[in-house]
């Protein structure tokens, strides 16, 4: 899929190991590109474990609720690289108490709280790294998304809106950066074993679904999405933007 020698990355998101977060990040570093990573103060202990053996790679905080904070996180990879190429948008939040039941019961907090931290982020890291991707002359921004955003997944509740909302952005984004060579586009796995996915009530019985169903009749690995990201980070994806692209074994085509 080509090297990404030189080129750096920005990564929110990573909680632990299962993290979608992750595996993008290392098919990043496999091919070359150098990486910073963010943390929430709860999984700080999490990431630094994952980091222990790269005790150069630079280590973050960022809560993306806080102006101060993201300032600070894109201060400090200016000052160390100087500009910025790839940005991982992998950042999404609901109360649990708004991820089972009836949507049409969603409390306002809530619903300001989920799309605050898992849509409107994404607009304001695209701010911080638009002079930055300047700077090298083009970038490429990509976040995670879900199909929830486009049909009813029972108990996903707000966090689908939240991913609508964050679709719609990165359309918005994309027609705004695109004079400056940055690309913008969405990646939407299949169900995955990650903290935030465990979080929805029945997801187990969704991976059963995926399998016989989807017309490739599996569910997707962390490395099948690190691989679409790969590709959208370089330089064949270059004149693909605005886009949600779907890796989930076609399973988002089938009705039902």
């Amino acid at each position: 899929m080509g090297s990404l020698d030189g080129k750096t990355a920005l990564i929110f998101g990573v909680a632990d190991h299962h993290s979608i977060a992750w595996g993008i990040a290392e098919k990043l570093r496999e091919a070359g590109a150098q990486l910073a990573f963010t943390y929430q103060d709860r999984f700080e202990k999490n990431i630094r474990k994952l980091l222990a053996d790269r005790p150069d790679t630079p280590l973050l905080p960022c809560d993306v609720q806080s102006e101060e904070q993201l300032d600070a996180v894109f201060n400090a990879v200016q000052e160390r690289w100087g500009g910025l190429d790839i940005l991982l948008h992998a950042v999404a939040f609901a109360p649990r108490e708004a991820l089972s039941g009836r949507f049409v019961n969603t409390a306002r907090e809530d619903f300001k709280t989920s799309l605050d931290i898992s849509a409107y982020s994404l607009v304001a890291m695209a701010r911080r790294a638009e002079p930055l991707m300047q700077a090298r002359g083009a970038g490429s921004i990509l976040a995670l998304t879900y199909q929830a955003s486009q049909r009813v997944v029972p108990n996903y509740n707000l966090m689908a809106i939240a991913k609508a909302a964050l679709e719609a952005s990165v359309r918005y984004l994309s027609y705004d950066l695109g004079v400056n060579g940055i690309r913008v586009n969405a990646i939407s796995p299949g169900p995955m074993r990650t903290i935030s996915a465990m979080g929805v009530a029945g997801v187990r019985d969704i991976f059963d679904q995926v399998a016989e169903h989807a017309p490739l009749h599996r569910n997707v690995t962390l490395d099948d999405i690190g691989d679409l990201a790969l590709f959208l980070a370089g330089d064949g994806a270059k004149n693909i933007t605005g886009q949600t692209i779907y890796v989930d074994a076609g399973h988002s085509i089938v009705a039902g």
